[in-house]
Order: C-alpha cells, then sequence, then structure tokens
C-alpha cells in the first residue's frame, strides 16, 4: 500500500488480499507496520462506520448500504433515537456505539463516515486516521482555519485516504462544464458569482435553556466545544446558528459553491477577502448571519458570495447557484445542470450610440456591422445533473481510492484550502476588516489581534486528545 496519489478517475490498481499484501515484504515495509489497521483487496468488501446519523448521514448510511463492495459494520451516535434508526435501515447485525471512540477501535471497521455536527468533523478525523481508518468526512471540513493544518499532517503521517464531502467534483455534469472553462469556452474569466438564497423567517424562535433529552449524551455531543447550557436550539439540529458550532452558512454552503471554484480554476486560495452582513431579519437566538455578502480577490479574478435567509430571491439554479462570467459569456452552473449564455460579439462603438440614439457631435460614430447577430462563443445546454447521483458518485470514488490507495476527487488539502477562505470572510465580518492573506505562510497580513482568531482552544479532556495527536 501507498500514500494516496491524485488520480482524476481512480480505479483499483490491483487485487491484493490481505495475506499476499503481507507477503509483498517491500510494499508492508513501505507502508510501515504501524501505518494500517486492515488492507482492502479489490475485491473485498469495504467495512463502513458510520459517526452521526442526522440528515446527511443517513443518506450515506443508505448509498454506502447499496454498494456491493461495502458493508455497514458498525454506526454511532450521541443521540440514542438516531442511533436506534441507523440500525433499522442497516438491518441485520450491526454494532452500536454510544461513543464514537469505542466505533474507532473495531477491526472491522476499514473506513469511517463522519456526518457529525460541524465542530466535531477536523477532531474525529485525526482521531480516525491514528486508528489508521480511511475516512469520509462531512464539509465543513473545519471550525477554524487551524484545524485544516492539522489534519493535513495527520493523515499524511498515518498515509490514509480522506475524501471530503463536497459531492459535486464527482457529478459527471459539472466535470463537463469545468472542461468547458478550463478549455476557454467563455473566454478569460472574470469574476464568479455565488449565491444561496431562502425564506426562514421568521427563525426558530427562542426556547429557554434547560435539561437535555434524557436520551442525548449532552457532553459527548459538545466535545471539544465550550460548555454551555442545554438549549433545543444548540442541540441536536440548529447547531449551524451558533459560532461555537458552526460558521453559519457561509462556511457549510460556501465550502460547497467555492470548492467548484477553487476546482475549476486551480486556485490554491485568496490574496484578500471583505465581507460584511449580520443577524438582522430572523427572531430567534441564533448568532450567525442571516445575511451576509463577501468579496474575495483570488489570483486573476474576483468572488461574490451572497447569503440570504430571509429573501428567496429568483436565485437561477436554486441551492448553491454558480454564475462564471467570461470575456465571451457567461456559464451558470447548479445541481441539475449548466448552461451558457453567450455574449454579443459587438464594436464597441455601436453600443452606447445604440441605446441613447446616437452619440454627441465629436464623439465616434456608428460602425457598420454585416447581417446578424454574432456572438463570441456557442451557446450550451446540460439538464442531466441530479444531486442524488453526485453523492453515490461520490462515495464510489471514495471505495475506489480506499483499495487503490489513489488521492480522492476531494482531497484533504484542498478542502482545507477552501475552507480557510469560507472562515477567513466570517473573520472579515466579525472584525470589520479586510483581511490579507498569504497561502503560502498560511496566515493573515498584517492584523495581529484578527490572526488569533485562527486558532481555538479545545474543551478539556479533549484538548488532551489534540496534544496525543503530536500536531504543530
Amino acid at each position: 500500500m501507498k500514500p494516496p496519489t491524485r488520480a482524476s478517475t481512480p480505479k483499483p490498481q490491483n487485487e491484493l488480499t490481505r495475506r499476499t499484501f503481507i507477503k509483498a515484504g517491500t510494499a508492508a515495509a513501505a507502508l510501515g507496520a504501524s501505518s494500517w489497521n486492515r488492507v482492502v483487496g479489490a475485491n473485498e468488501r469495504v467495512g463502513i462506520g458510520v459517526i452521526g446519523f442526522g440528515l446527511v448521514g443517513r443518506i450515506h448510511t443508505r448509498n454506502f448500504k447499496a454498494q456491493p463492495d461495502a458493508q455497514v459494520v458498525a454506526v454511532s451516535e450521541a443521540y440514542r433515537p438516531r442511533m436506534d434508526a441507523a440500525a433499522d435501515l442497516v438491518g441485520g447485525r450491526v454494532a452500536q456505539y454510544p461513543d464514537f471512540r469505542k466505533l474507532l477501535e473495531d477491526k472491522n471497521v476499514d473506513a469511517v463516515v463522519i456526518a457529525t455536527p460541524d465542530h466535531w468533523h477536523a477532531l474525529m478525523t485525526m482521531m480516525a486516521c491514528a486508528a489508521d481508518k480511511d475516512m469520509y468526512v462531512e464539509k465543513p471540513l473545519t471550525l477554524f482555519v487551524r484545524e485544516g493544518r492539522w489534519m493535513v499532517e495527520v493523515a499524511r503521517r498515518h498515509k490514509r485516504v480522506v475524501q471530503v464531502g463536497t459531492q459535486q467534483r464527482s457529478g459527471p455534469h459539472y466535470q463537463r462544464a469545468r472542461e468547458l472553462i478550463r478549455g476557454g469556452r467563455i473566454g478569460k474569466l472574470v469574476s464568479v458569482q455565488v449565491s444561496y438564497f431562502r425564506n426562514v423567517a421568521p427563525g426558530f424562535g427562542n426556547p429557554p435553556d434547560g435539561n437535555p433529552p434524557p436520551d442525548l449524551d449532552y457532553d459527548l455531543w459538545l466535545g471539544p466545544a465550550p460548555q454551555r447550557a442545554y438549549n433545543p436550539n444548540r442541540a441536536i439540529y440548529h447547531f449551524r446558528w451558533f459560532w461555537d458550532y458552526s460558521g453559519g452558512q457561509m462556511t457549510n454552503l460556501g465550502q460547497h459553491s467555492l470548492d467548484v471554484v477553487h476546482w475549476i480554476t486551480g486556485v490554491a486560495g485568496a490574496n484578500a477577502i471583505t465581507s460584511a452582513g449580520g443577524r438582522f431579519f430572523l427572531e430567534d437566538n441564533g448568532e450567525v448571519p442571516d445575511t451576509q455578502d463577501a468579496l474575495i480577490e483570488y489570483p486573476g479574478f474576483r468572488a461574490v458570495c451572497q447569503w440570504r435567509e430571509c429573501a428567496a430571491g429568483v436565485a437561477a439554479t436554486g441551492m448553491g447557484g454558480l454564475e462564471f462570467n467570461g470575456t465571451k459569456g457567461t456559464l451558470v452552473l447548479g445541481r441539475d445542470g449548466f448552461e451558457i449564455f453567450p455574449d454579443k460579439k459587438e464594436n464597441p462603438t455601436n453600443i452606447v450610440a445604440r441605446i441613447i440614439g446616437g452619440h454627441p457631435v465629436g464623439g465616434p460614430q456608428p460602425v457598420p456591422e454585416g447581417e446578424g447577430v454574432q456572438f463570441w462563443t456557442e451557446p450550451a445546454k446540460d439538464s442531466s445533473g441530479n444531486w442524488k447521483d453526485q453523492y453515490v458518485q461520490h462515495i464510489r470514488n471514495f471505495l475506489d481510492c480506499v483499495k487503490s490507495r489513489r488521492e480522492p476527487n476531494s482531497d484533504l488539502q484542498s478542502g482545507h484550502q477552501v475552507a480557510t477562505v469560507c472562515h477567513l470572510a466570517n473573520l472579515s465580518l466579525r472584525s470589520g476588516r479586510k483581511l490579507r492573506w498569504d497561502p503560502a505562510k498560511d496566515d493573515i497580513l498584517g492584523e495581529p489581534e484578527v490572526a488569533a482568531m485562527l486558532l481555538r482552544p479545545y474543551r478539556k479532556p479533549w484538548d488532551a486528545e489534540l496534544r496525543a495527536l503530536r500536531v504543530a
């Protein structure tokens, strides 16, 4: 087995069983005895352990169960009713662990799906790496910037395959759109518009603090997050409304959309970010913005992100709509497909004259143009997108990489880079400052007070787990 290596379409490279692999002394020596738990052969089933059984955890459990070379062998949930629901969905004999650490000790588990609240993603991933498990970890990858660097370090040390749950990269129509943009179909990229609009007014109420449900291990649910009184809006579902556990829609959906931008353009990070917004309309006890705009300055182009929770708007492609604006036209991309809208090919001296009825005396005069309308590029439309299939394609890519040891479509390093941009947008909003970023140093320039917010402390005893991982 080798460390993950990049492959555009990962496929199993051999059919090694555990026995034949052990006999392959040079390969085993390269990996190291402490760097693997069980080598999964090309024809073997991958034992899957699922941690977290909320909305997305249920989707993943169903999809992994449907794969012929995967078997869900264990589930873990801090909320007992969800644990029972997960076991019912899997059926048969499935190990149930109220504490995820026991799942990580299970030798039948080869790979772990992490579909917990956001504040758990990083630490669980690192602990799973140390337990010699491969990971499919949901986005957003991290709660704060420094976690991403730690995750990359630990995964590389233990030679683990880690797929980030930004499944658009595995969607065939997203891949076709990428080829068109990179091939120059819309010309040179000028800007990208990222949007997500919905209306959840007036919000989710202001329930009082109280005792957690008896079936919820609230202390374990909190994990490394600060100790807080239990509130129904903090756990179990609306955690994304609070800074302790999430970065709001900027990190939730922002990681999805900006990941597509990074993947298509090949950028590693932003040069500068400015963001503004607030919680202006929702009447509940949430903390994160219900309205947020961000201007992200990438090398060579700009991205404008807009999130609204109180005005649905008329976004052309619904959730996670993207507009790539080029010098020849615009490509509008969403989970259902994409469409190219060509720009007209006109003499610039005629455009204003046509609108206002001619130029003033002494100004440029209209220039004769040929018959018919000409365009800079050709139109195109693809309506083949299916969000459910994108999940399936992404886990299929992950399973293939678990066996081949190739790097998956959504690798950990790129996931860290995208999550960093999302976190910087939130830090700009909260500090009221334009932030300049040095991707090479992985640090904010000239704002030491804001740079200190790139790191957060873990609550005891989870800080000890972090120290045990030996991260810098």
